[in-house]
């Protein structure tokens, strides 16, 4: 027996072992539930054929009936709340077999070769990762219908065994190449060799419902009626999964490495290259996402090429980073997203439904929430986003009352009538005079941040409605498929994912200051805004960018020191005492 072999064998083993453990628990659970019915129709017995007498053997028979009816009824309602307790999904972007014939094509020959049935069906994630999601249960289908496509209500359509589906993060597609993609997917495929075991999909589905009974129980807004028997089957199914947990996750770790066993010999030298294309498609998505997604989010724009972006964040990376030297020539090979027939529509797809995910955007285009390409970014956000910012800042200022509290110093800081100009030099005068109270100007763009986002921006509550429609892509496309998976969230709060946590004060009213710098920088010094494929939106100055911006700001909002600002406007040439426009 080979070591790859005996690899794969060993886990399966295991695997099923771990999956009859679970399995025993929910026996135990039943015949725990049976046990009092089982008392009862012993004594009933023995009372009818005499074997024992008296009224206290009778009476204890009833009460014992009864109790055991009870108990039975509670038992069956649990039963029946554990099987219609419906798993969460994993929200996602369907991808048919019509809108992707030679990824599916690929998929199929890979699992040919790995010996394994094929996935059922492939979505896409706006995430860096690869997974097989069982899909099985009645309400994951879409529109009523079950994942092989069968007719809602069925019970045969609903028992058909069904592969599990296979979900493919899209910044992959875009950023490896055809053969990468493939030893990447190997270990993945081969887990459905696993998952087809009776007893091993028994002991997921059973862990599914309980996991699904807990999260139903903990769902707010439930009324008396429902809250009540619902917190009990929740509190049952808590008191079953502490006895599973440690099952569960060893039986998931067993299936795991009999699934890189049986991919051991598929592409395995090419897969440990393409794992290191892993890890920078991982570094480029994040910084693609909290740097670039994350301002035009913000400003209620979503840019509707995130998995094309991805590519050239991770050009620019490997271009500055010495490690990942010689990736670029990789650039030739045929890229994975080839393989899609529209890429643009699962790219929109996949970036509406990211924009909802990691910052709680609508599910629809609108009138304050509307795609971006990325030829565009400069002037639909970065632009907007400098400008807005410094109005803010200038209209917190005017709420202080440092429009009469601090002269300004420079000329042009007042109109004739008195009223207050916006200029950059009323900023610096504030905060590096006297006793300046930077941490009120700060409270107060935080207060006015606050105001503005819960006011204007436009993202719904909670999990409604579809998550990739977007409304740009026809009905039946891999934007307009991707409808119903957020459904199964329920009313959980948007975004699922946040990107980052909250900023400070300080960090708030440093970024408006910048905004206010750069403003300045484009009115007065003939500077431009840009993007920056690592660091978003970025402030060029001859055609270069400039990022020595940050520490002068920090100088004069943290220690009230003007000086390094004042020489930075020097040496870029900005007039502080200009009025600038404000959006």
């Amino acid at each position: 027996m080979s070591g790859t072999g005996s690899v794969e064998e060993l886990g399966a083993h295991a695997a099923r072992a771990r999956a009859r453990a679970l399995l025993r628990i929910r026996s135990r659970a039943t015949a725990l539930a049976i046990l009092p019915a089982g008392v009862a129709v012993v004594l009933l017995v023995a009372s009818g054929q005499g074997r024992v007498d008296g009224s206290v053997w009778s009476t204890a028979a009833w009460v014992v009936t009864a109790c055991a009816v009870v108990v039975l009824l509670v038992a069956a309602g649990v039963g029946v709340a554990l099987a219609r307790a419906k798993p969460a999904i994993s929200p996602t972007v369907p991808l048919a077999e019509t809108a992707a014939p030679d990824l599916y094509r690929l998929v199929r020959d890979l699992a040919d070769r790995l010996d394994v049935p094929a996935p059922s069906a492939i979505a896409l994630t706006p995430d860096c990762d690869s997974w097989l999601e069982d899909r099985t249960h009645p309400s994951a289908g879409p529109g009523g219908s079950d994942v092989a496509g069968g007719p809602a209500g069925g019970a045969r359509s609903r028992r058909v065994p069904t592969a599990p589906v296979l979900v493919i993060g899209s910044p992959f597609l875009w950023w490896m190449r055809v053969a990468e993609l493939r030893a990447v997917l190997a270990p993945v495929v081969a887990g459905t060799g696993p998952s087809a075991h009776p007893d091993i999909a028994a002991a997921r589905r059973f862990v599914r419902g309980l996991d699904a009974a807990v999260a139903d129980a903990a769902l707010p807004g439930q009324g008396a009626v429902r809250r009540i028997p619902t917190a009990f089957v929740g509190w049952v199914a808590k008191v079953m999964l502490r006895g599973c947990r440690g099952h569960a996750a060893e039986m998931e770790r067993c299936v795991a490495a009999a699934a890189s066993g049986r991919a051991q010999d598929v592409d395995y030298s090419l897969r440990i290259r393409a794992q290191e294309q892993v890890g920078l498609a991982y570094a480029g998505w994040d910084r693609l996402l909290t740097r670039v997604a994350l301002p035009a989010w913000r400003m209620g724009r979503w840019p509707s090429r995130l998995d094309a972006g991805v590519v050239s964040a991770l050009t620019e990376l490997s271009r500055r980073d010495r490690l990942a030297e010689g990736f670029t020539d990789r650039l030739g090979e045929r890229p994975a997203c080839d393989l899609i027939e529209e890429p643009g529509a699962a790219d929109e797809a996949a970036s509406l439904l990211a924009a909802r995910l990691f910052h709680g955007g609508p599910a629809q285009t609108g009138p304050g929430w509307a795609p971006v390409d990325w030829q565009q970014y400069p002037e639909e956000v970065v632009d907007r986003k400098w400008r807005s910012e410094a109005a803010r800042l200038h209209r917190v200022l005017d709420a202080l009352g440092v429009a009469t509290s601090v002269p300004a110093g420079l000329p042009g800081a007042s109109g004739a009538d008195g009223a207050v100009v916006p200029t950059l030099a009323r900023v610096i005068d504030h905060l590096s005079a006297p006793g300046a109270d930077s941490d009120a100007l700060a409270a107060g763009i935080g207060a006015a941040v606050a105001r503005d986002e819960a006011g204007t921006e436009p993202r719904s509550g909670t999990v409604a409605g579809g998550a990739g429609s977007g409304g740009t892509a026809a009905e039946g496309s891999p934007a307009g498929a991707a409808t119903g998976a957020m459904d199964l969230w329920g009313p959980v709060p948007l975004p699922l994912f946040p990107l980052q946590p909250p900023r400070t004060g300080t960090e708030l009213l440093a970024d408006h200051v910048v905004a206010m710098v750069c403003c300045a920088a484009v009115d007065t010094a003939g500077a431009a805004p840009g993007l920056d494929w690592l660091d978003g939106p970025a402030l060029l100055v001859d055609g270069g960018r400039r990022s020595d911006l940050g520490a002068p700001v920090l100088s004069l909002v943290e220690d009230g020191d003007a000086e390094p600002l004042r020489s930075w406007l020097t040496a870029v040439g900005v007039r502080a005492d200009k009025p600038v426009r404000l959006g």
